[in-house]
């Protein structure tokens, strides 16, 4: 067989994903077998692969492909979010630059372009997610507007809004200027601020003392409607009933006092601004205070008056009118400056609320929106991961999933968009509301409801209002499978639950506790078993990586160099769960040095000439029998960390068996000599004993393994390696284990003299070893000390021999006579400070056996375990001490 001389990791991926495709091998249907099904955190249509992409994926896809090794019937179901903020901002800004505004279009004509960039430009992630090697069931791509996610959707509008569980109303919400859409308050990001706190003279009416007032936010000052001082507040007790003069406005407010105030802030008075402070809206709503709205929709000042203002009041609004927020701020400080109304101005730093798609300063805003009740679902979700029907891998999370839950807000589902699904609520002429599926079905409810009031469904009045992309992903484990419209269909019975979720941390409230909602809910049942809560890559700084701070790589220009699978084992051995990633390209070098080092293994063993005359020497034998109990151990420890969910753990141990105990030892003992034949047993032992090696790489690097597999043996078209069977733990010796790890040593120890007194490895040398009786070594591994470290004989012996270099390992002594020449002076420097070490190790174990507390204390294991320690210390040294001696002669 003609094996290429190096690997070319780009002709492999292209060459076997596409026969993954053409054969189905991705695909699922229910059957027999124990599903195993995953959903993918759906990517905004709009989006682009970028790291955090790559290692979510590639950690759903190494549990994906494992499953289906497992013989479980896995389904990784792909798909996308239609994004409604990011999507309708990506098109507003592609008609601006044809020259057409959004205001101009009718809603009909915006959709229309909305879904022809949805068809030109969505969807480029899931087409690069396949370059990664994510074996995702592409028959069953969803869309989150899509027909069925759509009508599922709507109709859970409907049921939860007849449930009562979803309302309307005027409420305090989060308002985003740049997307002029309210947004909830997961979606808001808090950020920490230098702003400045300015003190404000608010006068007395008709007099000239005043109390000062501290706000960050001066701008306000032309929607005050009171000014707040704590009841207990001694500073203020004299001002009770009294009113101020709003500075620079002229408006009059009523000093009013409530236990809400911190009298340590500030100077313990607080300005009033109902329509712009959820707090000061509670308070407007308890003390019945004006609400007076100075912002349009996009954050400019609306020129705004309370019910009767007077001429002052009048002539400021209108000088600030249609000014930005941030501008009027500049431009009220400095009129205030100018007008003696400032105390003074202090630097300031707090946390302001951005919005998180838009990055716009959030404005609190009075607003008409929709709203769902969390109370009773927001229990059952928190239920149920308490009581572990659902883990968190890692568990911190839970803490703070808790914290959430049990201090939930109503979610405001409500955006003031045209991209999404429209909520399904008709207003009819009399200003009454009707909630329906469609518009047929609103028309029958309103002529039902209200007799006489519709002549025709022409008198309905559709809401404006899309409702949050989050109110159709929380229904994704189930509208995948059609679970909302056909609750009782085939694919949702056996799909659902889901086994694993793969997501990142910060979406825990938007996306993993409403799902766990929705499916409580819906299908009284969990919608997954285990959420597994990846890190944030980070660059060397520890800067989370961003287009915006230009230090995130491209992820397709880096599997074009170091190709996928060394991007993805570059990524996974730096990845724990719910801990960040300290990404190195350096890493994903690593990665594919690992695929040349299998490759180079491949074309090692399948260059070997093959006899069958040949009889299976013993050191093949004894290196077969090493290496499978070696392979049952990690197997072991693999299976162990898979339970764990410690992915990267388990890929490092699969990686340390391929490369170390593989490749630099297993192949160096078994190797023929040069131009002589291996026998077939060994060989074809070697043959079972690599293609199990690539199974265990398989679902960390699918594309190697897969070219590696098809290349050790002929397989026939449809084969694959992703179905062979996973290797599961069997039983293994430990004693074989330790007694070879000794023969390892031994045979380091041999060569290490060699490079240390520079002798040639051909040269053959003798070894004699002292092996005391309590060691834990036989001479069952001479044959393989003999071949790998060329050594022509083995004697055993009792007393140290004449010029030979020795070492230690553990207690059993190692001679080597040499012929030439030694350094004595460095010899004895080295054996002098390995003796002054030893001497130091044994005091303190020692010392810790001198401890009675210790002794009578410690559990007798670990008695034991220093006694050996004592014992062993003790024999070193007097070897150490021989060996000193005879150098000194």
């Amino acid at each position: 067989m003609d094996i290429a001389s190096k690997y070319d990791p780009h002709a492999v991926e292209e060459k076997w994903y596409a026969y993954w495709l053409e054969k189905k091998m991705f695909h699922s249907e229910p059957d027999h077998r124990v599903p195993y099904t995953v959903v993918i955190p759906p990517p905004n249509v709009t989006g682009v692969l970028h790291m955090g992409h790559m290692l979510n994926n590639t950690i759903q896809d190494v549990l994906v492909r494992r499953a289906r090794m497992q013989g479980k019937n896995a389904c990784w179901v792909p798909g996308t979010d239609h994004a409604s903020i990011a999507t309708e901002a990506k098109v507003v800004n592609m008609l601006k630059e044809k020259g057409i505004d959004k205001r101009d279009l009718s809603r009909d004509e915006f959709m229309e372009h909305a879904w022809q960039w949805k068809e030109e430009h969505g969807g480029i992630i899931l087409k690069q997610l396949r370059k990664l090697g994510a074996s995702c069931d592409w028959d069953r791509t969803a869309f989150t507007m899509d027909e069925v996610r759509y009508e599922s959707v709507i109709r859970v509008f409907v049921d939860l809004y007849n449930k009562g569980l979803i309302y309307r109303g005027v409420r305090m919400v989060n308002w985003d200027p740049k997307a002029l859409t309210a947004v909830s308050d997961e979606e808001v990001i808090y950020k920490e601020s230098h702003s400045k706190l300015y003190y404000l003279r608010y006068y007395l009416e008709n007099s000239d003392k005043y109390i000062v007032v501290a706000t960050t936010r001066p701008e306000t000052i032309l929607g005050d409607s009171a000014v707040c001082v704590h009841p207990d507040d001694e500073r203020y007790q004299h001002l009770k009933g009294q009113r101020v003069v709003v500075p620079g406005v002229g408006r009059v407010v009523p000093i009013i006092m409530d236990e809400y105030v911190d009298r340590e802030f500030g100077t313990g008075a607080l300005k009033i601004t109902p329509a712009h402070d959820i707090n000061d809206y509670n308070l407007g709503m308890k003390y019945h205070l004006e609400t007076i709205d100075i912002f349009n929709d996009n954050g400019t000042l609306n020129g705004a008056v309370s019910k009767n203002p007077n001429p002052t009041e009048q002539s400021t609004a209108q000088r600030y009118n249609g000014m930005d927020r941030f501008a009027c701020r500049k431009q009220i400080v400095k009129d205030l400056v100018e007008s003696n109304l400032i105390e003074k101005i202090e630097d300031y730093t707090n946390k302001v609320g951005h919005s998180e798609r838009t990055d716009a300063v959030i404005e609190p805003k009075l607003s008409a929106q929709w709203f769902m009740r969390m109370g009773d679902v927001a229990q059952k979700a928190l239920q149920v991961v308490e009581d572990g029907q659902i883990q968190f891998h890692p568990e911190k999370f839970k803490n703070i999933y808790r914290h959430w839950l049990e201090n939930i807000k109503d979610w405001c589902i409500s955006r003031q968009l045209w991209w999404g699904q429209r909520i399904p609520a008709y207003y009819l002429p009399n200003g009454e509301v009707v909630v329906a599926a469609t518009r047929d079905e609103a028309f029958a409810l309103a002529q039902q409801q209200y007799p006489g009031v519709c002549s025709t469904d022409d008198d309905l009045r559709q809401d404006e209002d899309v409702l949050d992309t989050w109110f159709s992903s929380w229904l994704w484990p189930i509208s995948l499978f059609d679970g909302i419209r056909h609750p009782d269909n085939e694919e949702i019975r056996y799909y659902y639950p889901t086994a694993d979720l793969v997501t990142a941390p910060d979406i825990i409230f938007f996306w993993v506790a409403r799902m766990i909602m929705a499916g409580e809910e819906y299908r009284h049942e969990v919608p997954f078993k285990h959420v597994y809560f990846t890190g944030i890559v980070r660059d060397k700084l520890g800067r989370k990586m961003s287009k915006s701070l230009g230090n995130s790589p491209d992820p397709i220009e880096l599997m074009n160099k170091y190709g996928a699978d060394g991007v993805r084992m570059g990524m996974l051995l730096t990845a724990p769960a719910g801990n960040d990633l300290p990404f190195d390209e350096s890493i994903c070098e690593q990665g594919r040095n690992f695929s040349n080092k299998i490759w180079n293994a491949l074309r090692l063993v399948k260059g070997w000439e093959v006899s069958d005359q040949l009889h299976q020497p013993e050191e093949c034998k004894l290196s077969i029998e090493w290496f499978e109990q070696r392979m049952a151990s990690v197997i072991e420890t693999v299976e162990h960390n898979f339970d764990q969910y410690r992915l990267s753990e388990a890929l490092m141990a699969t990686y340390k068996l391929v490369w170390d105990d593989f490749c630099s030892w297993y192949l160096e003992m078994i190797k023929p000599a040069y131009g002589t034949p291996i026998d077939m047993q060994t060989f074809q032992t070697t043959l079972d004993i690599f293609e199990k090696l690539m199974c265990m790489l398989h679902p960390f690097m699918p594309f190697v393994t897969e070219e590696v597999w098809h290349l050790l043996r002929v397989h026939f078209d449809n084969e694959s390696i992703m179905k062979c069977h996973y290797p599961t733990s069997v039983f293994y010796d430990q004693r074989t284990l330790d007694e070879f790890a000794t023969a390892q040593e031994i045979i380091a120890g041999v060569r290490g003299l060699r490079n240390s007194k520079g002798l040639s490895p051909r040269e053959a040398l003798q070894l004699f070893i002292h092996i005391p009786a309590d060691a834990n070594f036989t001479e069952r591994y001479y044959p393989i000390i003999r071949k790998v470290a060329n050594v022509s004989s083995i004697e055993p012996t009792d007393q140290k021999v004449e010029g030979a270099l020795s070492f230690l390992v553990g207690t059993i002594e190692c001679f080597v006579p040499v012929s030439q020449n030694i350094d004595t002076e460095a010899e004895l420097k080295k054996l002098n400070e390995e003796l002054t070490y030893t001497q130091g190790f044994l005091a303190s174990v020692m010392k810790k056996l001198s401890n009675e507390k210790f002794v009578n204390g410690a559990p007798e294991k670990v008695v034991a375990v220093e006694r050996k320690k004592q014992s062993d210390a003790e024999q070193r040294i007097e070897a150490l001490k021989a060996q000193i001696a005879a150098l000194q002669q």
